[in-house]
């Protein structure tokens, strides 16, 4: 299942427009220390992160995770939305926790 698919089947918005989206994914790393992403997220991943600032784009090209899932309706700031758009990184956005993402993550066998 790739990016855009996993978006439309769980309702999540996509907030860098078609940036990425074709990526396939190959499991889902929930984590919010920065480096410890770095050095556990595998390539393809779909990272769920509260973070939202500039470094998670830099970390999720250095990782080459398929995309970046923000839960729980947090703001994604402006800069970093462009930032994503610029390298090809799909940021999408979740009301939903981060747990029930890693559940629908299971569910659709991502």
């Amino acid at each position: 299942m790739n990016v855009r698919e996993f978006a439309e089947k769980t309702g999540m918005k996509v907030l860098t427009g078609d940036k990425g989206l074709d990526k396939e994914l190959a499991g889902a790393y929930v984590c919010d220390l920065l480096s410890w992403v770095m050095s556990h997220a595998n390539k393809n991943n779909a990272w769920i992160t509260v973070h939202t600032h500039l470094n998670v784009v830099a970390v999720a090209l250095l990782t080459e995770v398929a995309c970046v899932i923000i839960p729980e309706g947090i703001h994604v700031e402006e800069p970093t939305v462009n930032k994503a758009m610029e390298e090809g990184i799909a940021i999408l956005s979740s009301d939903k926790s981060a747990y029930e993402i890693c559940c629908l993550a299971h569910e659709f066998k991502v």
